[in-house]
């Protein structure tokens, strides 16, 4: 093993190289991007973001590869597979989750399908469904393959305790796992668009039912093996030659590492549950920038490809939409045309990139805590340093705040839940519009400048987002360019985190008031007769319910999103009890109030107004309750 000496010793003459080639005119940094092909120049870059960046934000182990022309320009791995032991990673041989790169096998294993006239893209899928059938939602509007690979199924998306888990015993047959997850479909067919990992695996149990093969060993049969992808597969836990080479998963916890189970995704396998080195993903790149085949190795033919690189959904032919499986993305200047995927699970985050047009390759993935930190300052800074954008100004219209107002507001994604419990995470990830005193919008972080009617581009950069109005001329949403699967629509302001977060807030302090007003007026609270005990009484059972929802619900939820995927916390389920008793209570105190102003009893008007502002707050949670799905046990077990 080499010493820290050496490996200090080997990055100052990597960038003392680098520095001598601009120097002496190799590469024309100063008046142009470093070459791509240039390994030197490529290392210097990679080590120089990489090396801190998974330093500094406590990633264990990553893996980069960059080809060009067919051939590796530079691949390497950092850090180690196996932490105490200081097992080096390996570009060549360990295996790291690529997540939802996955998809990328599901979608050509669809298509090989195609090509043999096996699969039609345009029929209803129960035709190819042997245990159970998709709910016909939308009468004569079937779902179809065409839809699942563009994700306009109208699938709303979930994950609650089932998505990715970490026992093996509780793997169960594709088949069964989809069938008791079945989402509801909240949108027709065609209309919208909703990343669907349920979408995908099912279209993976069309290739097993069709095919007469296990989806994991078509893909080992049909994929793997004809490009010699040796260190790569589907299988959950990994087979033991295999497993001796994956990058292990890690939390960082009180200055150390602790290792993690084997993520599973097996009961949605098509979805995300590969495991691959990073040269075997330069094989399948290979492939799929070159017609389809490496060499005489072949896997689609060349017309297939095209039609899944073609457009195959959009909301707005100004923005960039969705391929058939693959996402068209923004990261080099316009026209760069970077098409793949990228992917997560709760331990790795991955990117696999490719340019026709550069003939270029990117594959990267990171792991660990700090996995998300490392690819977003690695990614985009690879694409910037050696595909820059010259990117023209662009002025405002000067009477653009005649009209800004249209599309401000709150905006909800389509994937998000909205029949399950789950569906209270929704706000948390809105999208806020704002118009700024210079004319341009604020969508999240990014200020855009409107180009055309409803049409944006980021004023830094060549991404745009495009608004859709109805038939009355109202904004309803907008999509981003470069990721058709993520469309955003305006939700109703009971929707939205700031409604909810006020009112629930207010509900709070009124119910801990009342708890904390018994602890200090307790003989006041004894000295109570009649009536007015009685709807006392009944005020404490709504404080109390309320409440104690809100802390069992807060520590059902504080593991983080990797517990709620593995399964529902206890907690979290003994929470949903208390929903019910505050509804209860609710009722019971409604009950109480209006009978205090029926029947005198001595008590004051602020009395019964105070009692009355008790019934407001608790009916209002029993709405907050019933609108996210909280009343009851609505989750999948």
């Amino acid at each position: 093993m080499k010493s820290k000496y050496m490996t200090g010793l080997r990055e100052i003459f990597i960038r003392a190289c680098a520095a001598f080639m601009v120097l002496s005119g190799v590469s024309s940094l100063a008046t142009a991007a470093p070459d791509v092909s240039n390994p030197v120049a490529v290392e210097a870059f990679v080590d120089g973001v990489v090396y801190p960046t998974m330093r500094m934000n406590h990633s264990p182990s990553g893996v980069v590869a960059v080809m060009k022309g067919g051939e590796i320009i530079f691949s390497k791995g950092y850090g180690y597979i196996d932490v105490e032991k200081r097992t080096p990673v390996d570009p060549a041989t360990s295996l790291f989750r690529p997540g939802s790169i996955s998809k990328l096998f599901t979608w050509v294993s669809v298509m090989q399908m195609v090509e043999q006239g096996k699969l039609d893209l345009d029929v209803d899928v129960n035709r190819y469904l042997k245990t159970f059938q998709l709910k016909d939602s939308w009468p004569g509007q079937p779902v179809t393959l065409r839809h699942i690979l563009t994700h306009t199924a109208g699938f709303e998306d979930g994950f609650l305790g089932y998505l990715i888990i970490d026992d093996p015993t509780r793997i169960v047959p594709l088949s069964e796992s989809l069938a008791s997850h079945q989402p509801v479909r909240v949108n027709a067919p065609g209309e919208h668009t909703a990343y669907s990992n349920w979408g995908t695996a099912l279209a993976g149990l069309i290739v097993a039912n069709v095919s007469g093969l296990e989806f994991n060993a078509y893909i080992q049969k049909n994929i793997f093996d004809v490009l010699g992808m040796r260190h790569s597969s589907f299988v959950e836990p990994l087979p033991p030659a295999l497993d001796v080479n994956m990058a292990k998963a890690y939390d960082y916890e009180a200055g150390k590492y602790i290792e993690k189970n084997y993520e599973i995704v097996s009961n949605f396998g098509p979805a995300g549950a590969a495991a691959a080195s990073a040269h075997d993903m330069v094989l399948f790149a290979r492939a799929l920038m070159n017609g389809g085949a490496d060499g005489d190795k072949r896997i689609l033919k060349p017309e297939t490809l095209q039609q899944m690189l073609d457009e195959g959904f959009a909301h707005d032919d100004r923005v960039r939409g969705m391929g058939l499986g693959f996402l068209k993305r923004r990261f080099g200047p316009d026209g760069f045309n970077n098409f793949g995927h990228d992917g997560a699970t709760t331990k790795f985050l991955s990117h696999f990139g490719m340019s026709l047009k550069e003939d270029v390759m990117l594959f990267s993935s990171f792991s660990g805590p700090g996995a998300r930190q490392v690819h977003e300052a690695f990614v985009q800074g690879f694409y910037d340093e050696f595909f820059p954008r010259e990117v023209p100004a662009l002025t405002p219209p000067a009477d653009f705040a005649d009209r800004a107002q249209r599309y401000a507001g709150t905006y909800h994604s389509w994937r998000n839940n909205f029949s399950k419990m789950e569906a209270i995470f929704r706000p948390m990830g809105e999208m806020k519009v704002v118009p700024m005193p210079d004319n341009t919008l604020l969508i999240g972080e990014k200020r855009y400048v409107e180009v055309e009617k409803n049409l944006f581009r980021q004023t830094d950069d060549y991404a745009r987002v495009a608004f859709q109005e109805n038939d009355q001329g109202e904004v309803t949403g907008f999509v981003l360019d470069g990721l058709g699967v993520m469309q955003f629509f305006r939700p109703s302001m009971s929707e939205t985190m700031a409604f909810n977060g006020i009112l629930v807030g207010l509900s709070v302090v009124l119910f801990v008031g009342i708890l904390l007003r018994l602890a200090y007026q307790w003989t006041p609270y004894r000295a109570l007769q009649g009536r007015t005990k009685t709807l006392y009484h009944a005020t404490l059972m709504v404080a109390a319910a309320n409440i104690l929802f809100l802390v069992f619900c807060g520590l059902g939820v504080s593991g983080g999103l990797s517990e709620l995927m593995h399964g529902v916390p206890g907690l979290l389920k003994f929470s949903l009890i208390f929903p019910l008793l505050a509804t209860l209570a609710a009722l019971y105190h409604l009950y109480q109030s209006v009978q205090l102003w029926r029947q005198a009893d001595g008590s004051s008007l602020w009395a019964r107004l105070r009692y009355n502002i008790v019934t407001v707050s608790a009916l209002f949670m029993v709405w907050f309750y019933a609108s996210w799905n909280l009343l009851g046990f609505q989750y999948f077990s």
